[in-house]
């Protein structure tokens, strides 16, 4: 995160009852602190009557995007800062006084890693993305659960509703499983139908199902994760993002190997199945997997990794673009390119 100077550094530690904050000035690095109830008319006033420039941030919490959505505007720069860089915090003693007094000090030092926040169209799709991965897990659960109970009573657990199980108790939980999977089936109609409706009012989602291997419900979660491509300075940023690329470990000129960034899974789970639906179809993915795989030596995993990046790439691009991808056009494939 880059700052320029500011008149004054705001860090408020909000929570529900009672708000911390912070507050240094560009001449003076004495540190003013009060702990009030949390209020955020009476925080909109207090940042309305400071004179100059301001810069205030706050940590990402559940909260974060509302208080995005209501300070913005009473302020020169809003920076959502990520907790688990703030390792000073974890020091010494600890209270919301104390944290917001050590927040702002990281402000002003210019230490702070920033968490993407906007007050952009897509960010709201996140609570319905959001909503619908919980629906699905809760879904997943019901049926391993009917599964298990199947298999208990000695049956292979795919047999059709209706089935007779020896115990009265067994029958009267496999029937509470049941209404509450044909519930679920219910609510996930549902939500696919609102997903339909989604993509022909957004010309994103519509490119995004232009890909191959994604389809409508793949292409509301990444415009609902990416939001803005060009919050990514590079395919680079974008790919750690996706977790589909490691960082190496190095110092003293020796490499310790590499490791994992901390990266959106629901991103990295979209572009993989994607790969796995795309390969052994008629599309460039297919054809870049199996070029891998047969001019240069690649075992199925690392084709499957590279074309998965591949995709990934495509379809930053794509949204960059604000076009479809164009399914008839076929380029040579070339490792290093990486445009539709």
């Amino acid at each position: 995160m880059e700052t320029k100077l500011y008149d004054h550094y705001i860090a408020v530690d909000w929570a529900l009852t009672n708000m911390a904050i912070a507050r240094m000035t560009a001449k003076s690095n004495k540190i003013t602190v009060v702990d009030v109830p949390s209020d955020v008319e009476e925080l909109k006033a207090y940042l309305k009557n400071l004179k100059g420039t301001k810069i205030l941030t706050i940590e990402e919490t559940t909260t974060s995007q509302w208080l995005y959505t209501e300070l913005k505007d009473f302020v020169d720069k809003l920076v959502i800062c990520d907790p688990y860089r703030n390792k000073l915090l974890s020091e010494g003693p600890k209270n919301d006084k104390i944290d917001a007094a050590k927040l702002v000090q990281l402000l002003k030092a210019d230490l702070l890693k920033e968490v993407y926040h906007s007050g952009e169209k897509f960010l709201s799709l996140r609570k319905v993305v959001s909503a619908y991965s919980d629906l699905v897990a809760a879904g997943v659960r019901l049926k391993n659960q009917r599964y298990s109970l199947l298999r208990a009573c000695g049956l292979a657990g795919k047999e059709k509703r209706g089935v007779e199980l020896p115990s009265k108790e067994d029958r009267f939980v496999l029937a509470c499983l049941e209404r509450q999977i044909e519930s679920y089936e219910r609510e996930k109609e549902g939500y696919e139908k609102e997903f339909a409706k989604l993509e022909r009012k957004y010309p994103e989602i519509q490119n995004q199902d232009s890909l191959p291997g994604i389809g409508l419900i793949s292409a509301v979660k990444i415009v609902s994760r990416i939001v803005s491509p060009q919050r990514f300075p590079d395919k680079g940023h974008f790919l750690s993002y996706a977790g589909l690329i490691q960082l190496e470990k190095k110092s003293g000129m020796v490499s310790y190997g590499r490791k994992n960034s901390r990266y959106c899974s629901e991103m990295k789970s979209v572009y993989k199945t994607g790969v796995l639906g795309a390969i052994g179809n008629d599309n460039e993915i297919n054809d870049y997997y199996e070029s891998l795989i047969r001019e240069k030596g690649y075992v199925d995993y690392n084709a499957r990794h590279k074309a998965c990046r591949r995709l990934a790439v495509l379809s930053w691009g794509v949204f960059k673009s604000g076009k479809r991808y164009e399914r008839h056009r076929r380029e040579p494939v070339n490792e290093e390119s990486q445009e539709s």
